[in-house]
């Protein structure tokens, strides 16, 4: 079972953020009572989604936020099959991928989520690989399957609803998981991807301030712009859980200013944002701040490697609040590049309803898109009028 992205989302994002989010967040109906009567009484806008290319709800996958890098599926399958030697398919895909640490990041997560479920095949890795429980890359998947772990252990569900065993369970898997991710990072002194594990270690057991920032320090000396690390941070500063509305905001404008375009790091004033926002109209989400949000990821998405394991992360909250901004024919190319995947904010919070407030958010942009066509068509204000 896939938790986080990302990642991050990526990605996510990482998944592990669907069982982390505990406090309310709305998907703001308004645009349906804005756009939804562009085509008429009942029309939830899937014949116009269809009309310019999207696909259905039932072809839209609930595990990614958009495709994985080639290679990767047949690794992860592999893995998921067992059997003997199904460990060398992850390994070679981390020793393949080397220092480009955003994908480290995302694979390693993806592998570790698996190993949360059944680690048969990574206690394999660590007895018959060459490098034994020393190879870097077994300890970084172990550490990472440890922290996914207790939070499966510690559930979806607020504090008030989960049990003494399951806080037990996730607080004991958390603190053995510093001693891991203290060894994953003496094997491999350059990655920060066991300090992005940490994080979410210090989300869990409510590290302070100081410690946070200790963390962080050791983190961005070896990567100042990663992204997972970044969007688990700014889970940490968010006011459901070890910080604040000001305390959060503050660090995504931080980080957002000074990336350079292509980090993808605009998507956290966007983040930020999306976490705090308890309205249910439009009017946060049309301010001259939020739209100039909006452009500067339209901007960064447009500077960013098209191969970024997490580009569609950015391009999934970039559509939807195009999408809340009457925005829809930008909303409709962001839709575009990423239809057929919704595990993504701003859809993931929804769990098992991600697909339905997913096309129901792009069917109304691809139904304004479609309406104002056939306005100009039908004023003669279209291609070719005089």
């Amino acid at each position: 079972m896939t938790v986080l992205l990302w990642i991050l989302g990526i990605l996510a994002v990482p998944t592990l953020i669907v069982v982390l989010w505990l406090g309310g967040v709305f998907v703001k109906e308004f645009v349906a009572q804005m756009k939804g009567t562009a085509g008429g009484e009942g029309d939830d806008g899937a014949e116009a989604a269809e009309q310019l290319g999207l696909l259905p709800a039932e072809r839209q996958n609930t595990e990614y936020a958009g495709p994985l890098p080639a290679g990767w599926e047949a690794a992860l399958d592999a893995v998921r099959r067992g059997g003997d030697g199904s460990w060398k398919p992850a390994a070679e895909l981390l020793r393949g991928i080397g220092r480009d640490w955003d994908r480290r990041s995302l694979a390693s997560y993806l592998l570790a989520d698996i190993a949360a479920e059944d680690d048969a095949w990574l206690l394999a890795w660590e007895a018959d690989g060459p490098g034994g429980p020393d190879d870097p890359d077994a300890a970084l998947v172990r550490a990472r399957s440890t922290v996914i772990l207790a939070w499966n252990i510690r559930g979806a569900q607020r504090a008030k609803n989960t049990t003494g065993e399951q806080f037990a369970g996730f607080h004991r898997l958390l603190q053995r998981s510093r001693e891991e991710i203290a060894r994953a990072a003496a094997l491999s002194p350059d990655d920060p991807t066991p300090y992005v594990t940490e994080i979410w270690t210090a989300l869990g057991l409510g590290y302070p301030h100081s410690e946070m920032d200790k963390l962080w320090s050791e983190l961005t000396a070896r990567d100042p712009y990663h992204y997972e690390a970044h969007f688990s941070a700014l889970q940490y500063w968010c006011k459901k859980w070890r910080g604040s509305e000001q305390l959060a905001t503050e660090f995504a404008e931080r980080a957002a200013a000074t990336a350079p375009l292509g980090s993808l790091l605009t998507v956290l004033p966007l983040i930020a944002h999306f976490e705090h926002d308890e309205s249910d109209d439009n009017a946060a989400d049309r301010t001259p701040e939020m739209i100039a949000r909006v452009n500067a990821g339209l901007a960064d998405a447009a500077a960013a490697d098209p191969a970024h394991p997490r580009l569609p992360e950015l391009r999934h909250l970039l559509a939807y609040y195009l999408s809340l901004q009457d925005r829809d024919e930008a909303a409709v190319e962001q839709f575009r590049l990423v239809d057929g995947y919704v595990d993504a904010l701003p859809w993931r919070y929804h769990g098992t309803g991600m697909t339905a407030r997913y096309c129901r958010i792009r069917n109304l942009s691809a139904q304004a898109v479609v309406s104002a066509g056939a306005e100009q068509e039908a004023t003669g204000a279209g291609p070719g009028a005089s």
